[in-house]
């Protein structure tokens, strides 16, 4: 797949923006803070109806403005979609496909396969758990609707049972009702816990044999999953620890608690890894992340590129950029140098300038 075309409305610092895209390599280039990576995010939030960077709808809207519109056109397997997305302060998303208003928002997921890698992701190895379950989740609920619908339900039950736990030492005669929610637990982590685990397994030898090709061999990466608990002792688990959430009054059994383990030479590289080897292993969870999604929708997911490779050497530049044949790359940047000197072809050039953006006369082929 590929994007066409991108309007934006009062979305963050742009009152009004047209761009065509080319299929292969597009350069947005400028200074910082002049608002290439709203342009990045706007698409994003088009495929996953979210933010990678805030929780409130809010903040993509431009000051003194109540509201704000995206509007995407793709091209998916010869097939046109025109995604509109209407953003309110204090209402929900309102989102059309093709003129059809969605009942849903999570009804989006799916249409739009896009991969967003920035600076921030380099540090998915020796962040906490919590960010790698979302890479896990993100990847997964874009091939797997019926994912993620159990998710959002299994983080509503988790919400309310832990509300449900605070309540309870103000009023005793509520802890009957912890079975109702324990069920419910039971019932979503079960399948979350199988589709984590089946996705670890897809996963892995993808990326043991690209993590080995970035590093010539030197190097023996291996993922495994970490679940806080078996999909078979869930039950058990839970109903052992009730007084101890009651306690603490908040849940710990469940996949919500799920990590990743990665290893290098058999090495726990989250604690002992270098800063070099977690940044080679985060470029290598996003390249894995382009072939599962390419071999499990049988096309090509648009990757979006925020100001990664000044983060990268030269040797990871050159391998990012090298495994990217046949894909629709938007890639943010200061300047052109490295693409330049690695004699890169720049299919058309942007550049961004306080919330203006002007399309180079002549795009630069080196």
């Amino acid at each position: 797949m590929y994007i066409k075309s991108l309007e934006l409305d009062n979305y963050r610092n742009y009152k009004e923006l047209k761009m065509e895209f080319d299929k292969n390599t597009n350069i947005l280039y400028g200074d910082n803070a002049q608002g290439k990576t709203n342009i990045l995010e706007s698409i994003y939030v088009c495929g996953t109806t979210k933010s990678h960077r805030t929780n409130k709808d809010k903040e993509l809207i431009s000051f003194e403005t109540d509201e704000s519109h995206i509007r995407l056109n793709i091209d998916k397997d010869s097939v046109a979609y025109k995604i509109d997305m209407h953003i309110k302060k204090n209402k929900p998303k309102g989102i059309a496909v093709n003129g059809v208003p969605l009942k849903k928002a999570s009804d989006l997921y799916g249409i739009v396969n896009c991969i967003f890698f920035s600076p921030e992701d380099l540090y998915i190895i020796k962040s906490g758990p919590a960010e790698r379950r979302k890479y896990i989740d993100i990847i997964i609920s874009q091939l797997d609707k019926l994912y993620l619908d159990d998710l959002i339900n299994y983080n509503r039950v988790i919400d309310n049972r832990n509300k449900l736990l605070k309540d309870i030492q103000f009023d005793y005669s509520l802890r009957e009702t912890l079975d109702v929610w324990d069920m419910q637990l039971c019932e979503y982590g079960k399948r979350i816990i199988e589709k984590r685990d089946e996705f670890i397994k897809k996963i892995r030898p993808i990326a043991v044999e690209i993590h080995s090709r970035i590093t010539g061999g030197d190097e023996k990466l291996d993922i495994e999953y970490e679940p806080n608990v078996e999909k078979i002792n869930i039950e058990e688990d839970l109903f052992l620890n009730r007084e101890r959430d009651l306690v603490n009054k908040t849940t710990s059994v469940g996949p919500h608690r799920d990590d990743m383990l990665l290893t290098i030479n058999d090495v726990d590289i989250r604690k002992f890894g270098s800063q070099g080897q977690q940044r080679t292993s985060a470029l290598t969870l996003k390249l894995s992340e382009i072939e599962l999604v390419k071999k499990s929708i049988n096309t090509m997911p648009v990757l979006l590129l925020d100001d990664v490779l000044s983060e990268l050497d030269s040797k990871r530049q050159t391998a990012l950029l090298e495994s990217m044949d046949n894909i629709q790359m938007i890639i943010t940047c200061t300047g052109l140098d490295e693409f330049v000197k690695n004699r890169f072809n720049l299919d058309k050039i942007y550049k961004v300038e306080a919330g203006s953006v002007t399309e180079e006369s002549s795009p630069v082929h080196v």
